[in-house]
C-alpha cells in the first residue's frame, strides 16, 4: 500500500520501542510464572481427554491434584513423565488412576528433570506432528483452491446448538462467507474448565469444546470442498482457559482465534497476572499452528468515546504486536483489531474513521487487520443501519483492511436472520467489486482533516506508550488508562490460579514451537 499520511516515522519508530520495552519487562515476570491454565494446557496436548463421573474434565483432575499437594511448581510435565517413570502407564491412564484416587504425585519417588523430559518428550512429540499435519492441510487446502484476494468476508453464527450453527455456517459459506466465527456463549471466559463433548445449549453462543470445533471444522471443509474455497474457522481463545483453547483449536485446525493480551483484564475482570501468563503460551501455540490472532481493540470503543480515545486504540495495537512477537507470532498472523464506532453525529465522522483505518494499515503493513463494523450506534432503524454498513464497508476496501467483519441490520441479534446475513454479504461483495481500485486512486490533501488526524492519534499513542513503558504494564491497567477501567494487580478472577516456577519444571512445547509456525 503507498503510503498517504505522511506519518512521522520517528514517532512510529518510538512508539514500537516503548511497546516493545513494555512487553520485555513483563515477559521477564511472564516466563518465571505458571497457571493453572497453561498446566492443563499441557495435559491436554500429552493427550489427556474427557471428564469423569461427574464431568469434571480430566486435565482439571490432574491440575487440581498438583494444586491440592502443592506441586504445581514443578509443572504438570514433569510430575507426568515422572509418573511414566514410575508406573509404565500413559497419561491418559496416569489421570484416570489420580481422579480414582490410586495414584498420588506426591507419594511417587522423585526422577531427575532430564528422566522425566526422555518419557514425555515423545508423548509430546505426538500432538506436535498432528498440529504440523494440520497446518499442512490447511496450505493444501489453499494452494488446492487458491486464496481470496482481501478482504476476507467473516460473519457469526451463535445459535447455542453446535448442530444449528453447522446448519446457518453451511448457508452463509454458501452465501459467500469466507470465515465462520463461532461465537461463544455468554460467560464462558470466566469458567475455569472447558466443557467437554457436543453441546446443544448456550445463551449468545455456543460452547467453545474441542468436539464442537471437530463438528464445524469437517462441516465447513465439506461445503469448502463444495464450493472450492477454503472456509476459515474462528473461534474465542480467551478468558481463564485461554491456552487449554488454543491447544484444542490447533488439534483441530481452526484458523483464526480471538486472542488478545489485555481483553480478559479489562472486560472480564481476569486478573492481569494469571491473563499475561496465559496469553503468551496460547499465542505461542496458535503461532506454531499457523493460526491468525485475531485482538479486540475494538471493544475499547464500546466503553470509550472513539473521537477521544482513539489513541489508545493504537497503543494497545502496538503492545497486541509486541506481545505476539514474544510468542513467535509473525506478523502476517497478527489480525490486529479496531473499529468503525464513531457515533454517526460526528461532523466529518467518516474521514476520521478513513484516517484511523488508514493509519493501522501504514503502521502494521503486514498484518492481517481485523476491521469491526458499528455496533454501538446501530438503532433501530434498519436502513440507516445498511447505510452505515456500507459506509464501513467503503472505508474497508479502500484501506484494505483483511479481516472484514460484517455489521449485519439486526445487529442487536446474536444470531443475525439468514436473509440479514446474506444481505450483509451482499452489500460487501457489491462494494468490494465497485471500488476495488478506489484506494489506489486517492491521495489526501497535505496538512487536511485525514492526515491532521492521523498525526494527532499517533502523537498521543506514541505519548502514551511513553508512559506505560515508565509505568510499566501493571501499574497502567490499574490506573485505567485503557477503555476508562482499572483493574487491581491482585484483584480479578484466576489470581489463585498463579505459581512461580521451581527447579523442576518444563514445558516440553514452549521449545518445539517458540520457533514459529510449522508450515
Amino acid at each position: 500500500m503507498r503510503k498517504k499520511l505522511n506519518l512521522n516515522q520517528a514517532l512510529v519508530d518510538k512508539a514500537r520501542t516503548s511497546a516493545a520495552k513494555t512487553a520485555e519487562d513483563t515477559q521477564a515476570f511472564i516466563t518465571k510464572h505458571t497457571t493453572v491454565a497453561v498446566e492443563r494446557a499441557i495435559c491436554r496436548l500429552l493427550g489427556i481427554d474427557g471428564t469423569n463421573e461427574v464431568e469434571v474434565p480430566l486435565p482439571n483432575v490432574v491440575v487440581d491434584h498438583l494444586q491440592e499437594k502443592q506441586l504445581l511448581h514443578m509443572g504438570a510435565a514433569y510430575h507426568i513423565g515422572n509418573a511414566i517413570i514410575e508406573t509404565g502407564l500413559t497419561p491418559q491412564q496416569i489421570a484416570v488412576e489420580v481422579d480414582n484416587g490410586k495414584l498420588d504425585f506426591s507419594r511417587l519417588k522423585i526422577n531427575t528433570v532430564g528422566d522425566a523430559k526422555k518419557v514425555v518428550t515423545p508423548v509430546a512429540y505426538a500432538a506436535i506432528m498432528r498440529i504440523s499435519d494440520n497446518a499442512a492441510r490447511r496450505k493444501d487446502y489453499l494452494e488446492e483452491y487458491g486464496e481470496k484476494e482481501a478482504p476476507l468476508l467473516y460473519v457469526i453464527v451463535a445459535t447455542g446448538n453446535i448442530y444449528e450453527d453447522i446448519t446457518q455456517a453451511k448457508a452463509a459459506a454458501r452465501q459467500g462467507a469466507d470465515v465462520i466465527a463461532v461465537i461463544r456463549t455468554t460467560g464462558q471466559s470466566l469458567l475455569d474448565y472447558v466443557p467437554y463433548g457436543a453441546t446443544t445449549e448456550g445463551f449468545g453462543g455456543t460452547y467453545a469444546t474441542q468436539e464442537n470445533f471437530r463438528l464445524m471444522r469437517a462441516a465447513l471443509d465439506e461445503v469448502g470442498a463444495e464450493q472450492k474455497r477454503y472456509i476459515r474457522l474462528c473461534n474465542y481463545c480467551s478468558g481463564l482457559c485461554m491456552p487449554e483453547i488454543a491447544a484444542m483449536g490447533a488439534l483441530e485446525r481452526l484458523d483464526m482465534m480471538l486472542n488478545d493480551a489485555l481483553y480478559g483484564i479489562l472486560f472480564r475482570d481476569i486478573n492481569m497476572q494469571r491473563t499475561v501468563i496465559d496469553q503468551y503460551f496460547s499465542r505461542m501455540i496458535n503461532s506454531f499452528a499457523g493460526i491468525i490472532i485475531n485482538t479486540g481493540e475494538d471493544n475499547y470503543l464500546t466503553t470509550a468515546d472513539a473521537v477521544e480515545e482513539a489513541h489508545t486504540v493504537l497503543a494497545s495495537q502496538f503492545l497486541n504486536e509486541q506481545f505476539a512477537l514474544a510468542a513467535g507470532l509473525r506478523e502476517e498472523q497478527q489480525g490486529l483489531g479496531h473499529a468503525f464506532e464513531m457515533d454517526p453525529e460526528v461532523e466529518d465522522a467518516f474521514l476520521y474513521e478513513l484516517a484511523q483505518a488508514q493509519m493501522a494499515r501504514e503502521i502494521f503493513p503486514k498484518a492481517p487487520l481485523k476491521y469491526m463494523p458499528p455496533t454501538k450506534f446501530i438503532t433501530g432503524n434498519i436502513f440507516k443501519a445498511y447505510v452505515q454498513n456500507a459506509l464501513f464497508n467503503a472505508v474497508t476496501v479502500i484501506t484494505e483492511q483483511k479481516v472484514h467483519l460484517l455489521g449485519m441490520l439486526t445487529e442487536a441479534i446474536h444470531t443475525p436472520f439468514l436473509s440479514d446475513r446474506a444481505l450483509a454479504i451482499d452489500n460487501a461483495r457489491y462494494i468490494e467489486k465497485t471500488m476495488r481500485h478506489l484506494g489506489d486512486e486517492i491521495t489526501f490533501s497535505e496538512g487536511g482533516i485525514i492526515q491532521s488526524r492521523a498525526a494527532e492519534v499517533l502523537e498521543k499513542a506514541a505519548a502514551l506508550l511513553e508512559e506505560i513503558e515508565r509505568m510499566g504494564l501493571f501499574a497502567t491497567l490499574e490506573r485505567g488508562m485503557f477503555a476508562g477501567i482499572k483493574r487491581a494487580r491482585d484483584g480479578g478472577k484466576g489470581l489463585s490460579g498463579v505459581t512461580q516456577k521451581g527447579e523442576f519444571y518444563f514445558n516440553p512445547f514452549i521449545d518445539e514451537m517458540k520457533g514459529g509456525p510449522a508450515v
